[in-house]
């Protein structure tokens, strides 16, 4: 449970940091159609990461499966959130 978290959380994050202006204040982004559209689909991005922390899976197939699928992809989130910022 809490290496699915860890891993939404990290991808929210990760989303937030791509997603934000070239320039680094927030009224930038009406200058580029291109900056406009990005803010606005990582938006919702990471609306749908936060929504999805607060799911919890249905059954234990599901715990199984986040318990082995998050061993391998928390490291590696963690070094693709490491590289990119």
């Amino acid at each position: 449970m809490a290496v699915r978290t860890i891993f939404l959380i990290v991808l929210t994050v990760l989303t937030a940091r791509v997603a934000s202006p070239q320039m680094e204040r927030l009224s930038s982004i009406y200058e580029t159609p291109g900056d406009l559209v990005r803010v606005l689909i990582g938006v919702g991005v990471c609306g749908w990461f936060i929504v999805n922390v607060f799911k919890l899976p249905k059954d234990a197939g599901a715990y199984r499966t986040w318990m082995y699928l998050g061993l391998a992809v928390l490291p590696l989130s963690l070094l693709c959130a490491f590289v990119v910022w």
